[in-house]
Parts: C-alpha cells; structure tokens; sequence
C-alpha cells in the first residue's frame, strides 16, 4: 500500500464530513490497513467504541468501532469504521503498540474483546455498557482501581515497590508498582482510574450550557488546548469561521499556557536534582505567565475566554502593550534562571543519559508532544497540521537526539524561545475586527443564557491542538438531530503514560522523579 492508496476518508484538522462518507470495513481489515498505515509512518490519534443509531432513529444494538488516522507528512487525517458483532473484535496491539491502551478502553466501555491482546486490563476501571464485560463479569459488579493483576518479576533478590495512589504535596492519584533488584528498576507498572469522571458520557446529547465547561475542565494545566479544541468541533459542525482576531489571541492564550508549564516544569526538574536557585525562580516566573492568562481573560488557567466563533474577551491596544511589557521582563527573568541550571554541570550530568527513550520505541508506542521531539521526533500539531493563526505564523519544530532527561528538558527550553518569539510577533501585529462571529456576539457574553449551536447531522468532525503536554484530539459524531452521539477526547497523556514506564527500565529507582517530571503527565487528562 502507498499512501495515496489509503481507502480511509480523507479530512483536515478542524473539518467535518457526513457519516455515510466514513468508508466502513471489518474490524480485520480496519486492523489490516491500520498496520500498514503506521508502516508507512502514519500514527493512531484515536481508536474509539460508539453506539449510533440504525436506521429511522432505531437504537444500534451493537457498537462500531472508529479509527483515525493522523498522516503528518501530507498534514492530513484519516478515518474509518467498523461493525462488530458485540462480542469481540481482532487485536493489533502486539504489532502496534500505540494501540494497545485504545483496545483496552473499548473491552472497558463496551464489553468487547480484543481478541489477541497480549496484556489485557482496565484502563480506568469504570463499568461496562454491555450485560458482560470482556472479562466475563455482570455489569454492575466492582472494579476498584489497583486491584488485579500486576506483572512480577521472580527472583529470590527481587523485591516491589508500591507508590501511591496517595502521594505527597498537591497531586493527583495514581498507583505505581516497581519490580526492583536492589535500587534497579526492572519493571515499572502504573495502574490509573482512581478519578474516572465521566466526562465523554456527559457531553453526550449536548452541546449543552455545560459542555464547554466540561471541556476547560478536563486537565485544568491545559484547558486552553482542551477548550480551543472543542470550539473548533463545533465551528466545524456548524459551518462557523472564527474571526481572524480571536484566532490570533487565542494562540497567544496557548502559547502562554505552554509558557507557563514549561517554565515550571524546567523548575521543578531543577528542584529534584537539588538545584533550588532555578527550581525557586522558576516557581515565581511561572505565576507570572499564569498572571498574564488573568490579565487576558480573568483566570489564570484561561477559562471564560473562547467561545465556538470567537473569544468573550478582546486584548484592546492598550492592553496589549502592556501584556507585551510584561512578557519581555517575563523573558528576561526566565533566561536569567534557566542560564542558571544550563552552567551548572552538576545539573547537566545528572540529567544526561537518565530515563532515555530512543526513537524507535517513541515510535512504536506513538509518542506525542516535547517527548517524542526530545527522541528525534518532528511531531507538532502546530506544524504538521497547522490550522487557525498556525497556518500564517508557524513555529519551528525544536528536536533533540538524546531522548533523555536532558533532551526532554531542553526541548522544554527551546520551545519557551520560539513561543515567545511568536508572542511578540503576534501582539506587534493583532488583525483588526471583532472578537466573535455573528451568531456567538448575538448572545452578548457568556453569562447570557445558552443558546445551542445548529449542528450538523450525522457528521464526525476531528480537530487537533498542540498543547504543552503534546497533541490533543477530540473526535465528534453527531446523531440525526445534530446533537452528540459520541465526543472521545485523547488527551495527550494517554499517548505518553506507556513511555514512563518504558524509561524507568534499567534505571536507580532514585531516577523516578526526574523522569516522571521530564513528562509529566496528567492523571485527570487519561481518568476521563
């Protein structure tokens, strides 16, 4: 097969096709054609179950799968789908591993096998759609998160060690089991789901006065990337442009959300080797970048600010200088504190050759975000498949060799440059007009009340965002009365959690918090 080949559906980021246009296979062959596809370079942004309705509004008795495709080379996506018999469907999570955690989520969701999984377990131990889970079970019987069966390593010097889910300080839960031989790490297991919220089950049946509420919630670091992802959806659904304005602020919005978490990440990677001038001035720097999204919109984590068609909130000339005052101390005092950690050696050493990942497995597993760049991958929404302010002001893709602490936290750093630098471009040269499109101003503000957007039926729509943490995907397929029938939102963690424990393999249990800091990962962004 070559890539012009390809018998799945063609559609760009942000874009919506009718459901009958989505070319529908067997699960053998959807697996078939996917195996191929990711040879060719291509890779899973989203591997999904959805109930849909039969014909003349009758309930589907059996789920369909979904799969898409992203083809970063030619900046386009791909998807397909595929009856089922409720029962099971063919794995390829031993070629592919980037679909393994997509495969245990639908045996979670819809009772459906995946015949062949080499380790099939709960993603997020929630309960089954289905009278029988894939295991058997009845539906409504417990799966409490962290009970089953962990992988073990024998050996008369081999000992575990449990981590979690309680952790010290402000952190989120989650469980991880260390398989050691004195302080080396063999194995490293991490068992989530201990915060499992609903949030795709919610959106069904919306759009609603509180979806996009449950979208700026769904990893609050990166609620920018979540909501801006879910406005592009439905601007898609509802054959919606964005004004050229509120395209460009609401890249600043991103960008400064980057800027924020990278410059406390540097701080905090800073911190676990026991260098604190930069990990202290980093915590300080990024409550500056953070006060700069108030001064935006009001929230240091940018919520209340996007809307489907637009923004709730102009950045006035006024106002712009002053956010562009702001950012050059802001860039001032960050070079100044991560110059700090750079000249120190101590640091450099620490940090070089710890928790590497090489390329070819960030490959396999289908690595996203500074992670993947850190390993020689060019992976970048914002560059392969640009949309919005993206496709006039594209940023360079930082990349690294390393696959390290270091190349992973040096990423973090060259990505603080460029997105700056693209700050300062943008507000020296914010487009005239309004803020939001014609339908959204007609509502006056957020605060009035909810008006829902006119839909389009039987459609999906695929949207990408490059957030901090890497790409975020959100897939949605509306039923015949334009509401949702199915929102899966792929939160880039759940790409990334498999590479975590892939790094701590052959490392000083010592090495676990540089490690889990280079990536950190969002526990609420996989719990959905």
């Amino acid at each position: 097969m070559t890539r012009e080949g390809i018998p799945f559906a063609s559609l760009s980021n942000g874009d919506a096709l009718p459901l009958d246009r989505v070319p529908s296979f067997s699960a053998d062959e959807v697996g078939r054609i996917t195996r191929e596809c990711i040879g060719l370079g291509l890779r899973v942004s989203a591997y999904f179950g959805a109930i849909l309705g039969g014909a003349k509004g009758v309930a589907a008795r059996f789920p369909e799968l979904f799969m898409v495709l992203a083809d970063d080379e030619r900046s386009r996506l791909l998807a397909a789908r595929a009856p089922t018999d409720g029962r099971s469907f063919p794995s390829i999570a031993a070629d592919c591993p980037q679909v393994q955690l997509f495969e245990r989520e639908i045996a979670e969701q819809f009772g459906l096998m995946p015949e062949g999984h080499p380790w099939l377990k709960p993603v997020r131990y929630t309960r089954s759609w289905t009278e029988r889970d894939a295991w058997g079970r009845e539906v409504g019987a417990p799966i409490l998160p962290g009970v089953g069966d962990f992988y073990r390593v024998e050996g008369e010097q081999v000992h575990e060690v449990a981590v979690g889910p309680v952790h010290a300080g402000v952190i989120e839960p989650g469980h991880f089991r260390f398989q050691c031989s004195g302080e080396r790490v063999m194995h490293l297991e991490i068992a989530l789901g201990y915060q499992h919220r609903g949030v795709e089950e919610a959106l069904i049946g919306g759009p609603n006065a509180r979806s996009l509420h449950y979208l700026e919630t769904v990893s609050g670091d990166s609620s920018i990337a979540h909501a801006s992802t879910y406005c592009q959806l439905l601007e898609a659904l509802s054959h919606r442009c964005r004004p050229a304005r509120a395209q460009a602020i609401g890249a600043i919005a991103l960008e400064l959300e980057r800027l924020a978490c990278h410059i406390g990440d540097l701080g905090a990677i800073a911190g676990d080797t026991g260098f604190l001038p930069t990990s202290s001035y980093c915590g300080r720097i990024r409550g500056d970048f953070l006060n700069m999204t108030a001064f935006l919109c009001g929230n240091r984590f940018g919520r209340n600010l996007l809307a489907p068609g637009g923004l709730w909130r102009d950045l006035e000339g006024e106002r712009a200088k002053v956010l562009g005052a702001r950012l050059a101390k802001g860039e001032r005092d960050v070079k100044s504190a991560i110059d700090l950690m750079w000249d120190s050696q101590s640091v450099l050493a620490r940090l070089e050759g710890t928790g590497v990942l090489p390329r070819e497995v960030a490959l396999e597993l289908g690595i996203v975000g500074p992670a993947a760049r850190a390993s020689g991958l060019p992976r970048d929404v914002r560059f392969d498949q640009s949309s919005g302010m993206y496709r006039l002001a594209q940023i360079p893709v930082s990349t690294s060799d390393t696959g390290d602490v270091l190349g992973r936290a040096f990423i973090r750093w060259l990505e603080v440059q460029r997105s700056l630098e693209f700050l300062k471009e943008q507000l020296e040269c914010l487009p005239g007009g309004a803020v939001l499109d014609g339908e959204a101003a007609s509502t006056g503000s957020r605060n009035a009340p909810y008006k829902a957007p006119c839909l389009e039926p039987n459609r999906l729509a695929v949207a990408l965002n490059e957030g901090w943490r890497g790409e975020v995907c959100h897939v949605a397929i509306t039923d015949s009365a334009g509401a949702f029938a199915r929102y899966k939102i792929v939160d880039p963690s759940f790409h990334n959690w498999p590479a975590l424990a892939y790094v701590l393999r052959d490392q000083e249990i010592s090495d676990f918090p540089l490690c889990n800091k280079s990536f950190n990962l969002s526990y609420c962004g996989h719990d959905l």
